[in-house]
Formats: structure tokens, C-alpha cells, sequence
């Protein structure tokens, strides 16, 4: 069979990125992953994920990356607690035993993640230190250091201020009303025990009066402390400490969350080290773009969200298998325009994906974060919406049922 012969350029080595280029490599295609950063371990890349049976994993399997995965993969992560600041309970899931059920949600770190992708890859395909600085109508790319030329296709895999999504829109991210911290504690079972017992080797995530807490196990003991709030847009230059100083940073959130509970608080308490502080941006929710032939994009480039629904690596995954998809299949049509076509296709698919996770990652913002009185008044809503992600629509109505009776009668004893 006559196939077509493309060089491909991805912007961008996070998880995204660095799938697309293992499914394209295992394809025979061309591809090269032009990234930022200097090395793979040039910053911290931060906390842990849960892959999903339908996105995330299945990208992994299809990469033949399952067996490695397990490896690193922590289904005792998937122990969940949702409380209130008080340390009231409205939700705890306890980690399945095996990968095989339905729902499985196994954990990775984030940097373990991203480190089996890297390694799968010949090291010629990624070039590091090459710093984007735009892109022409004729797909030239303008590094730091000069310019690349000559791709069929130049795909954003570059992250929520991508310079490839300006070639397609003007449209920039919003901030979200949410910014703060994250610190760590490093060895946490021997270091802080009542920490590591807490989180449980899973997650704690704690909502009351718009501000969250959350714990999370990593999978060298460490655990993840993010310590979220409404704040303005300019909150960093006007907090009136340094936000990337550990020790004032721990005292404001103290300051901050003072009259939680003792032993959410000691999450911050325990944490020795800090990560740079965050302001939550988001693209519009059902964003989009005119297609443009050779151009495109995929994960946080083409649909940002904030993390509240804990899907956007999974989508990010879910994004590079499908555009393999297009890219394999343009490869074996003789076509002029197959891949145009192919892109075109993969692009109207992802925005309806992408609109769908971006309507249940606000939704559940809106619930936890500026809904008065949650989680208590707003602990169904966030139920239901998750449970949607994992159900056919004609079960919705009994499922949401369900939830809401169950609900009703559990805070009477709460």
C-alpha cells in the first residue's frame, strides 16, 4: 500500500506532547518534540495523577507502555477522603485491589509519568533548550537560537500560553478567581506520621468558605500540600509577603485557614519545602478555533482547564491518541489534502471531548469553590457530575436519584 511520508513538529515535552511523539515513532513517522526547558529534570513537575480506563490508560496500553506503567502505578492511591474543614466526612472511595476494575483510577507521579514517556523515545527526537518565540502562516518556527522549517504539521503541545495557539486565535486564558501554594513533605511516614496517616498513601481534599486543601501521596513518600483560595488576579504583588519563600508562605496559609482543623493544618505545618505559587488560568468553556491546514493543538494548548475534576492529563493523553489516529491514517490515504482532512476531523471530535470536560471541570469549581456553604450544600451536585464521567446517559436520572436520597439522609448524622 502507497503511504505518504510527513515530518511532524511537536512544541512541547510534557505528557501530551511526549505521547504523541511515542504513538507517531512506533508509526515510522517522522516527528520531532521541540522543548523549553533545558533537561528533563529542569523543575519540579509537581504532584500525582490518576489515569482513567478510558483516556489516559487506554493511551498508555495502546502505546505498549502498560506493563512499565505498572511499574509505578499506585492503586492504594486511588484512596480518596472529601471533607469540610472540620474534618467532616461527605465522601471517602477506597482503592481497588487490582487494575481491572471498571473505574480504576490508578495514581503516578506526575514526573514518573512523564519519565516513561521520555524513555520510550529514541533522545534524538527531543530537543531541549529550544525556547518557541512564534510561529509564521508558513509554519517556520522561531526558536531563541534561529528558526525550523520544512513540517507538514506543527502541533501545540506547549501548555497554557502556547505561542502555536496564537496562530489559530487571539482568544487568551482567564484567571479562574483561584490561586495559592503548594509545599511538599518529603519522607513524610517517618517525618510527619500524622500527615502520611491522614492522606492515607491517597488524597485528602478538604473545601470550606472558598478555600481548599488538599494532601496527596506521592510515590517516593513524599506528600503534595496545595493550599488554594479566592483571590485577586494580583494577589502575589499584593499579599504583603513573598510568596516564594517557604516559611512566610506556611504562616499566611496558617494565618489564612486559622480555625480548620488541627490536623488539616498540620499538612501545612509539616511541609519543608515549596513549589512556585499558582494563579488557576482557564480557556473559555466550548472554546474553539477555524481550522488552519499544517496547525493544531492538544492538552492544556487547546482546552486549559483548572484541576478540580482531575482529567486533564488524562484528556491531554486522550488528545495525542486520537491525533496518532488522524496522522496514521492521513499516512496511508494518497490524498493531496488527506492529512488537512484528518486534522480537520480530529479537531471537530476534540472540541466536543474537550467542551464536555471543560463543562465538568467548571461545574465542579463552581460547587466546591464559590458555592456558599459547601461541601455540604453542594456535595450532590459534585457527586453527580463526577459520577456522569463513568455512566451511559440513560442511567443518569436513577444514579442522581440515588445520589441526592443518600445525601439527604446521611447529613442527619453528620
Amino acid at each position: 500500500m502507497a503511504t505518504q511520508t510527513f515530518k511532524i513538529a511537536i512544541i512541547g515535552a510534557g505528557p501530551g506532547g511526549c505521547m504523541l511523539a511515542r504513538l507517531l515513532h512506533r508509526a515510522n513517522i517522522n516527528v520531532t518534540i521541540f522543548e523549553a526547558e533545558a533537561s528533563v529534570d529542569f523543575r519540579s513537575q509537581g504532584g500525582t495523577l490518576d489515569l482513567r480506563t478510558k483516556t489516559g490508560l487506554a493511551a498508555i496500553k495502546e502505546a505498549g507502555l502498560y506493563e512499565e506503567f505498572l511499574k509505578y502505578a499506585r492503586f492504594d492511591g486511588e484512596s480518596l477522603v472529601l471533607c469540610d474543614k472540620n474534618r467532616k466526612t461527605y465522601l471517602r472511595r477506597s482503592p481497588s485491589k487490582s487494575g481491572n476494575k471498571i473505574a480504576a483510577a490508578p495514581e503516578i507521579d506526575r514526573a514518573e509519568l512523564r519519565g516513561l514517556l521520555l524513555r520510550s523515545i529514541p533522545t534524538d527526537i527531543i530537543r531541549w533548550n529550544h525556547r518557541l518565540r512564534s510561529v509564521t502562516e508558513d509554519r517556520v518556527l522561531q526558536f531563541d537560537h534561529g528558526v525550523e522549517k520544512g513540517f507538514d504539521l506543527v502541533i501545540g503541545a506547549d501548555g497554557a500560553w502556547s505561542k502555536v495557539r496564537l496562530l489559530l486565535s487571539q482568544t487568551k486564558p482567564s484567571y479562574s478567581g483561584i490561586g495559592g501554594h503548594s509545599f511538599s513533605i518529603p519522607n513524610a511516614k517517618e517525618r510527619a506520621p500524622a500527615a502520611y496517616k491522614l492522606v492515607n498513601r491517597g488524597s485528602v481534599f478538604a473545601f470550606s468558605d472558598g478555600k481548599a486543601l488538599f494532601g496527596q501521596q506521592l510515590g517516593d513518600d513524599s506528600i503534595n500540600v496545595s493550599a488554594r483560595s479566592r483571590r485577586s488576579e494580583e494577589w502575589m504583588s499584593e499579599c504583603g509577603y513573598n510568596p516564594q519563600d517557604v516559611q512566610e508562605s506556611k504562616q499566611a496559609v496558617q494565618r489564612e485557614f486559622s480555625g480548620w482543623s488541627s490536623d488539616l493544618l498540620n499538612l501545612i505545618e509539616a511541609a519543608d519545602t515549596i513549589e512556585t505559587p499558582r494563579s488557576l488560568f482557564m480557556l473559555p468553556v466550548g472554546f474553539r478555533w477555524d481550522n488552519k491546514p499544517g496547525v493544531t493543538l492538544l492538552g492544556d494548548a487547546a482546552h486549559l482547564m483548572t484541576p478540580f475534576a482531575g482529567i486533564g492529563v488524562n484528556l491531554a493523553l486522550e488528545d495525542a491518541m486520537k491525533l496518532a489516529h488522524a496522522i496514521i491514517d492521513a499516512s496511508k490515504d494518497t490524498r493531496d489534502d488527506a492529512l488537512a482532512v484528518k486534522i480537520a476531523e480530529y479537531e471537530e471530535e476534540m472540541f466536543r471531548r474537550a467542551k464536555k470536560a471543560q463543562q465538568l471541570t467548571n461545574g465542579a469549581m463552581q460547587d466546591m469553590m464559590f458555592t456558599k456553604d459547601a461541601p455540604r450544600s453542594s456535595i450532590e451536585s459534585w457527586c453527580a457530575r463526577m459520577a456522569s464521567e463513568h455512566m451511559p446517559p440513560f442511567l443518569y436520572p436513577l444514579v442522581f436519584s440515588g445520589i441526592y436520597v443518600l445525601y439527604f439522609f446521611y447529613k442527619f448524622f453528620i
